[in-house]
């Protein structure tokens, strides 16, 4: 499928592209994209790029390579140089809330499409607060959190609202999605990122962005809190969930829904997904699959006391990061070929069926979470580069990119499947 025609230097630019997730994004491109992509990798330091370079021309010599471009976060004159000739922009440079607002801003300034893969749903806010309204008058489209944090439960909520709408001619009304598995070790990028969280922001700013709803341009009428839980759930955590059996607290559910319930609103709003809307009594939440009911609690205790400890004791981040991947750093090569995940959820409609009827669906992909990242990250950009996607300027979610963007992934190894239950 052509490109679509933009009169750019660049059709693709991977910025920080020397770090851990930018280099596996760079090489998922290499690997996957159409020969004739004009690209380039950026960052601060020439030679770190060129080893870049060098490694995609290993994985494949028959296209063309990715060019050069030096560009510095701390630069916003380096920053709109490098922007002005792009038509899509990654950024993998993190924390984002540290180094991430001048990329973006810019980007909405410009035109620019932009993906990124933060998890820092409280900077997000942020952004929507302070450059939505530019976005749509410079035509950007922009997808914050489309890596591993949060486009996995995004798709699985837009594919079970559409099994829900098409094969049972109903809205959704109540979705329940479980991390089933997750075999992987934290880049340093991420746990950098987890601590600056509660360095940047205040508590007060953590939960108000965390509030249900919070991102969404709409306001929830019908069901404007989240499921709530029992005073034993709440204690304990583990609990038993229809179709998905023993569950608990999950570490990434706050990151999650903040993406999710957006794209709840966004898809009531925007004209060309009107008919994709999840519907007015939606309602959303994400667990861990624990192996026992046991399990369950000491995960939810552990996420409590870790949780409150890093929030609130400051020496405890500093000593947390002596034992960490430096950011840029992760697991080795032999290790990532060892990770997978599964994601499984259901979806039951707003009314009353015969047969009980309601939508599964399971998430598979074998191999690093950082590479998952990478091919999140690129997908999307492809999707933006080559589909009319019927999308205004605006910051956007994974799932309103629709089932181009998740056939894309599928065919690059994130398996997502939807059934019909019964009974």
């Amino acid at each position: 499928m052509p490109f679509k025609r933009h009169g750019r230097q660049y059709d693709l630019v991977v910025f920080g592209a020397t770090g851990y997730t930018g280099q596996l994004t760079a090489e998922h491109i290499t690997t996957h994209f159409p020969t004739d992509v004009k690209w380039a990798v950026a960052g601060r330091t020439e030679s770190k790029l060129q080893n870049v370079v060098d490694e995609c021309r290993k994985l494949n010599s028959d296209r063309i390579q990715p060019a050069i471009e030096l560009a510095d976060v701390n630069s916003e004159e380096s920053l709109r140089t490098l922007i002005d000739k792009t038509y899509v922009l990654i950024t993998t440079v993190g924390p984002y809330c540290i180094y991430g607002e001048k990329v973006f801003k810019i980007c909405a300034e410009s035109g620019t499409h932009y993906f990124d893969c933060t998890g820092e749903f409280p900077w997000v806010g942020r952004m929507i607060e302070k450059y939505e309204k530019t976005a749509q008058a410079s035509g950007a489209l922009m997808f914050p959190q489309i890596g591993i944090e949060s486009a996995p439960p995004d798709l699985c909520t837009w594919a079970l609202a559409q099994h829900v709408r098409k094969n049972l001619g109903a809205l959704t009304r109540d979705v329940t999605v479980t991390i089933h598995e997750l075999k992987s070790a934290p880049s340093g990028g991420t746990l950098a990122t987890l601590l600056s969280i509660f360095k940047y922001f205040s508590l007060g700013q953590i939960q108000a962005a965390a509030k249900p709803y919070a991102a969404s341009p709409v306001r929830h009428e019908e069901k404007p809190d989240r499921p709530s839980s029992s005073f034993l759930q709440k204690v304990f955590g583990s609990r038993t969930v229809p179709d998905l059996g023993i569950v608990t607290t999950s570490i990434a559910h706050g990151t999650d829904a903040s993406l999710v319930e957006r794209t709840w609103g966004l898809l009531s709003v925007t004209p060309s997904r009107k008919d994709e809307f999840y519907g007015p009594r939606f309602t959303w939440m994400e667990y861990f699959k624990a192996r026992s009911w046991l399990h369950g609690v000491a995960i939810h205790w552990g996420l409590l006391l870790g949780g409150f400890l890093i929030a609130c004791v400051p020496p405890v981040r500093s000593f947390i990061k002596m034992f960490i991947y430096q950011p840029g750093q992760g697991p080795e090569k032999d290790a990532m070929q060892k990770e997978s995940v599964e994601y499984r959820g259901v979806a039951r409609p707003d009314r009353e069926t015969k047969n009980n009827e309601r939508a599964f669906v399971t998430a598979t992909y074998k191999g690093s979470m950082y590479y998952l990242t990478g091919l999140f990250l690129a997908q999307g950009a492809l999707t933006v580069l080559e589909d009319n996607t019927g999308l205004e300027g605006g910051i956007y979610t994974p799932a309103c990119l629709g089932q181009p963007f998740i056939d894309r992934a599928y065919k690059a190894g994130f398996k997502v499947d939807v059934k019909t239950l019964e009974g």
